[in-house]
Order: structure tokens, then sequence, then C-alpha cells
């Protein structure tokens, strides 16, 4: 397990890496102007519903059915079952893309018309939409093809060709957004070209494994009957965390017109830890888990768990704490040029900070989850959902309204805080239900292996404090030696952090399962 973890971080960092310069060319080139923000709109809604229908919902569901198939070792049944479901999976992504260019002006007037400039915008985020939706249809067959990949154990295609996304989009910017009339637009065409182009590349590495799914569409089909009862109920509990963005983009809508635009920069940061080991994490142990539960191997299952929240708790609260102490050095360096203002700079840095206390919550959500899925239980997950949106709903409007009416600038911290706190509950109910079910034992040594965590922690935080206070106003470096003082100041504390790890006896043999 630790090994295919390695393998899915290491293709997701070369994907965050692309992300990273796509996002640095989108700031350069556009800023967080409002044709921005009606993007974030077009890209943010389909990108919702890509957590249904590909990697979040349907691949919960999908995974554990085809593991147990896997295990009996019936080719027949799996291959029947894969044409039935990548049938029904196709015609209802056709239909929901089709109703969602058709209902594109009223889904734009929803999100924007309360927005300073949201009137003026609602137009150009109708367009973008009717260009995003059908980027929905390529995505899920993308999801479909790396669902099945993953559970034969090839982790590392998958886990690559969002780079292919990043790259595409780059090119667009780069080489076609001046032949539009609004050069925003070029990243709704860029966004659709992306899908198109992952799908060709997944598609034939799972004929490659002999496995080649004719679409057959008989919603009647026992296994889609199944996948489709397991999936309802984790529309919500598998995508809590877009749901809560979703409320959050309403909320900022109500704001200044960037709003949206500095609450999309530092959600793309936090995603960096999310997607290189929470999702990486909670990817490889879904089939793990699933391959115990078929066995009826209570205890296999209950320490693959125990290892995958040491691993996301040695990883994720540094990782939380390193980006609130660096949120403006580095969005900053990151950001900081052309369009992308002084201003931005600490408004994305705020709205960072504040983000960060949710983050070893969110990775633990994703490690958590499959232990649900795997014993095709979605719905105890979908309870703590409901809970966790109506929370954050209220903690957004409790943070928000007086901040708003005070008339501070940055009122959308209030929404990042919200988000954070809410993905607390939604990790605690999740482990409050494990543990009353008697599903998860915690392993021995609990209390050691967080001690050693904090205490790794104040170090951490002593080293990158001591490089902050010598560097001073991050924002008046050069571009070059900000990359300088940032890297030093990554190092230091990740330096710090291990080395107290190390001095207190953790070994390579305790991040082995």
């Amino acid at each position: 397990m630790l090994r295919s973890t390695a393998v899915f971080s290491a293709m997701t960092f070369l994907s965050r890496i692309a992300g990273y310069v796509r996002d640095a060319v989108q700031a350069h080139l556009f800023g967080a102007s409002a044709a921005m923000s009606a993007f974030v709109v077009a890209y943010r809604i389909p990108n919702y519903l890509r957590r249904i229908f590909a990697e979040g919902s349907f691949s919960s569901a999908f995974v554990p059915v085809l593991s147990e198939l896997k295990q009996r070792g019936d080719q027949k049944a799996l291959q029947d079952f894969l044409d039935h479901v990548a049938g029904a999976l196709l015609a209802v992504v056709i239909v929901v893309s089709g109703l969602g260019m058709l209902a594109a002006p009223w889904i734009a007037e929803l999100f924007l018309l309360f927005a300073a400039p949201g009137v003026e915008t609602v137009p150009l985020a109708a367009d973008m939409l009717r260009v995003t939706f059908p980027y929905l249809t390529f995505i899920s067959m993308t999801a479909l093809a790396g669902a099945v990949l993953n559970s034969f154990r090839h982790f590392g295609l998958p886990a690559l060709t969002p780079v292919l996304h990043n790259l595409v989009l780059i090119a667009a910017m780069l080489l076609v957004a001046g032949y539009f009339d609004v050069p925003e637009k070029v990243l709704a065409w860029g966004v659709l070209a992306a899908g198109i182009l992952q799908m060709l590349v997944l598609w034939p590495a799972m004929g490659r494994l002999g496995i080649r799914p004719r679409f057959r569409f008989n919603l009647r089909h026992e296994g889609v009957r199944r996948v489709g009862r397991l999936m309802l109920p984790t529309i919500f509990s598998s995508s809590v965390s877009q749901v809560n963005l979703l409320v959050g983009t309403v909320f900022a809508s109500l704001l200044v017109p960037a709003a949206q635009s500095w609450l999309y920069y530092s959600d793309r940061l936090t995603e960096l830890p999310l997607g290189l080991f929470g999702v990486a994490i909670g990817t490889v142990i879904l089939p793990q888990l699933s391959r115990h539960h078929a066995d009826d191997d209570a205890d296999g299952y209950s320490r693959s768990l125990d290892w995958g929240l040491r691993t996301v708790m040695l990883i994720g609260m540094p990782a939380a704490l390193g980006l609130a102490l660096l949120a403006e050095p580095l969005t900053a360096s990151l950001f900081r040029r052309g369009a992308f203002t002084d201003e931005d700079t600490r408004m994305v840095g705020y709205a960072l900070m504040a983000m960060s206390v949710g983050i070893p919550t969110f990775m633990l959500s994703k490690v958590l989850l499959p232990a649900f899925y795997a014993r095709q239980d979605t719905r105890t997950p979908m309870r703590a959902a409901v809970i966790t949106v109506v929370a954050n709903v209220v903690l957004t409007v409790a943070l928000v309204t007086p901040l708003w009416m005070a008339g501070f600038e940055a009122a959308h911290v209030g929404i990042a805080g919200a988000t954070a706190l809410a993905g607390v509950l939604n990790a605690g109910l999740l482990w409050r239900y494990l543990r009353r079910d008697g599903v998860y034992r915690a392993a021995p040594g609990w209390t050691r292996w967080m001690l050693r965590i904090v205490a790794g922690l104040v170090a951490m935080t002593a080293a990158v404090l001591a490089v902050r206070a010598y560097v001073g106003d991050w924002t008046a470096l050069t571009m070059l030696w900000r990359w300088v003082w940032l890297l030093a100041a990554v190092s230091a504390g990740a330096a710090a952090y291990g080395v107290v790890l190390v001095a207190l006896g953790l070994r390579p043999r305790h991040l082995r399962h």
C-alpha cells in the first residue's frame, strides 16, 4: 500500500506542478477579474457533477462491486457488469450534460445575479457553461477507465492523466486566447478539449488489460441497479466538500466581485496536499478494503484502515500548518505578477489560512469514506454529509454576515473558515460511526504517534517563523528571491519536523503496512 500510494502521489505531484503553471499563467493573464469569476462558476458546477458521476459517487459505488466480482474470478460476469454499467453511465451523463446546456442561463443567473457585476457577467457565464457541460461526458468515461485500472492495481496512469488537463489549458491560454472576444472564454474550451484527450489516453489502457466495455443500455440489469442503489446516497457523502464549495460560491457572489476568484485560488492551494496524499491514500485503500471485506477479513480490514489514518495524520497536520504559516509568501511566490495585485495576494492568503484548519480532516475523510464504501454501506456517510452541509450553511451565515455588515474587506474569509469547520465535523462524524459499529479498532501506539507529530510541529513552526521574520515583506522581493526564500522556509520546516520525528523514534518500518 505504501508503494502504491507513493506511485500515485508521484504522478499527482507532476499534475500539481502542471497545475501551478496553469494557475500562474491564468493569474498573470486574467487576475481576479469579473470574467474570471464567470469562468469559476462555469467550471465549478460541471466539476461538482464530475465528482458525482466520475471520481466521487460513481467510483465509490462501482469499485467495491467490481472488486467483489474480481475476487470471485468470474470473468464473464465481470465483463457483463462492465458492459451494462458503461452503457448506463454514458446515457445518464449525456442527458445531464444536455439539460445543463439548455439551463445554462438560469444556472448562471442563480450564482451571479446578486454579485456586484453579476448581471453583466451572467451571459458570459452561460456561454461558458454551454461549453463546459459536455466535458462531464468525456471525463466520466475517463473515470470509468481509471476505476477499472485502479481495481487491477494500476494507479500510475490514472493519476498522471490530470497533467494533460493542465497542459491543454496552458496551451490554450498561451496560443488561442487572443482569438476570443473575451480571452477568458478560452478556459472553457480548454476544459472541454482536456476531457476528450484524457478519455482517449485511458480508454486504450483499459483495453490492454483485456477489458473492453461494450455499451449496453439496460437500467434493469442487476449490476446497474446495485451500483445505482449504492451510488445515490454517496452523492452527498463523497462530494460534501464540493457541496460546501458551491455554498461558498453562492455566498461569495454577494461580496466584492473578486471574492470568488480569491476563494478559487485558495482552494487550488489546499488541493495540493489533499490531492498528493489524501486522495492518493483513499484511492489505494478502497480496493484493499474491498478485498478484505469480500474475504471476511475483519482484522486485515481494521489494520489497513489504521495504517491509512496514521499516515494521513503524519502528513496532513504539517501540511496544514505549513500552508497557514506560509499563506501569504506562498501566494506571492506563485501568483503575484501581471494582473494579480498585492491586494489579491493578501486576500488569497487570508482565505488560505482559514481553509488550512480543515486540511487534516479533509484528508481523513478521504480515508474514512472508503471504509464505508468497501462494506457497501453508503447510507451512513450520507447522514454525516447531510449534517455537514447544513452545518456549513449555518456557519457561513454566522461568520460572513457580521463581517459583511461591518464592511470588512476580507469577509470571504468567513466562507473559507466555515468550509474548514464543516470538514472537521464531517471527519468527526465518520470516525464516530466507524467506532460505534465496531468496524475500526485502533491499533496500539496512537498516543506515542501523536506526541511525535505534535513535537515535530512545534519545531517546524519555530523554523518557519524564523525564516519569515528574517525575510520580512515577501511582496517586496523580486520573483527569484521570493522562490529562494520560499524553498528555504519549506526546507527548514520540513527538516525540523523530520529530525524531531526521527529523534523520537520514528523509523521507515512504521510507515509500512
